[in-house]
């Protein structure tokens, strides 16, 4: 996928669901996966040219395994004159050692965003971006049906009022098929994700699940994403 679709894809987002504001600070959240720095890219290149004028800082919440080399995350920031600050955090101790935890998932994410929540306050955010794509969203919501036994997926824009923050989601029209793509153009700095459990949770079978589907049924995932949007839930919108 070239830069010119990546643009207008999430342009097309963010323009559906007023994302962005006259003066917003956005926080990017960069794990330093291929997603993150797509939205990197994506972001830095609209404000170029968006009729509103918008800031950006790039924060990594740092897990803390000590196998993350995040240089060439600093390197692409630099490139796009952006500041960027590291958050150490001891989470990944926290989970595998003082607690054990089996089924680490739910309590990382929402630990890693207290973290990043945290920071983009303290650097001025009022907006933080987050990378989840198109299948993002579709796996969510077979998670929760399958799991928790409701129809539910994060929306595209949401206000968290603990903290006085906005959380947008520019990459939903943007399918993982393209991030890959996108990446391997544009041969992206990504990071190798350094928890001990990846590709070894049930995010990573429902995707496997969504593949098949996908493989037995063509067109099943635009269905499904079709279906979120017509559900009303959450601030989402039918097309």
């Amino acid at each position: 996928m070239k830069l010119q679709k990546l643009l207008s894809l999430t342009r097309q987002a963010i323009d559906t669901y007023q994302m962005i504001d006259d003066g917003d600070h956005i926080a990017v959240g960069i794990s330093g996966g291929k997603d993150s720095l797509a939205l990197l890219y994506a972001l830095n290149s609209l404000k170029e040219f968006y009729p509103k004028k918008f800031y950006m800082t790039g924060i990594t919440v740092d897990l803390g395994f000590g196998n993350l080399d995040l240089e060439p995350v600093k390197s692409l920031c630099e490139r796009f004159s952006l500041p960027y600050t590291i958050v150490s955090t001891d989470i990944g101790k926290i989970l595998f050692e003082t607690r054990q935890e089996s089924n680490p998932c739910s309590l990382c994410a929402k630990m890693r965003k207290g973290a990043l929540n945290q920071k983009a306050k303290e650097l001025g955010c009022n907006k933080i971006a987050y990378a989840h794509h198109k299948d993002d969203v579709i796996e969510t919501m077979l998670l929760s049906l399958l799991y928790e036994g409701r129809f539910h997926s994060f929306s595209p824009k949401m206000y968290l009022d603990k903290m006085d923050l906005w959380v947008i989601r520019p990459l939903i029209y943007v399918s993982e098929a393209e991030i890959i793509g996108f990446r391997n153009k544009y041969q992206l700095p990504v990071c190798k994700n350094p928890c001990p459990v990846d590709g070894h949770t049930k995010r990573e079978y429902v995707k496997n699940l969504t593949k098949r589907l996908e493989l037995e049924n063509r067109g099943a995932k635009i269905r499904m994403f079709h279906a979120i949007q017509a559900s009303k839930m959450n601030g989402w919108k039918e097309e």
